[in-house]
This record gives C-alpha cells, structure tokens and sequence, in this order.
C-alpha cells in the first residue's frame, strides 16, 4: 500500500491544520500519510488534534522539515 503525502511546509497555522485535518480525515483504518510540516504553530495544533481523534503518528526531521508519519486507527 502506497503511502500518501501532504508538504505543507508552505502553510502556516491555522491552514496548515485545517489541511492536515481534511487529509488525515479522508484515511480509511490502517491507512498512512506522510504530513510535511515547518510551521511552529502548526507542529504543536496537529499533533494535539491527532491525539484527540485516534491517530497514530511518528515525527522525524528530514531536510529542515519535521515529517509526522499518521496512521488512522
């Protein structure tokens, strides 16, 4: 199964939440996505939010970006 990816290294909070909240939204059970993220807001909102809504997530530092790797329960 092909993981998917959002880059939102672009967006900043509050868009880069509702973003991430659409894309991890539209996952079936067990399915991943890779959410690229440089905003500091938005690295303390999404993962508040995936905590909230049973997602399991991961974070790593690639290239000057944190990647979170998320997972719908």
């Amino acid at each position: 199964m092909e993981i998917q990816s959002l880059d939102l290294r672009e967006q900043r909070c509050p868009m880069a939440l509702l973003l991430a909240k659409r894309a991890c939204a539209s996952l079936k059970q067990g399915q991943q996505i890779a959410l690229y993220i440089t905003d500091s807001g938005a690295l303390k909102d999404i993962p508040r939010y995936l905590e909230k809504n049973g997602f399991e997530f991961e974070c790593e530092s690639v290239q000057g970006a944190t990647v979170m790797n998320v997972t719908k329960l």
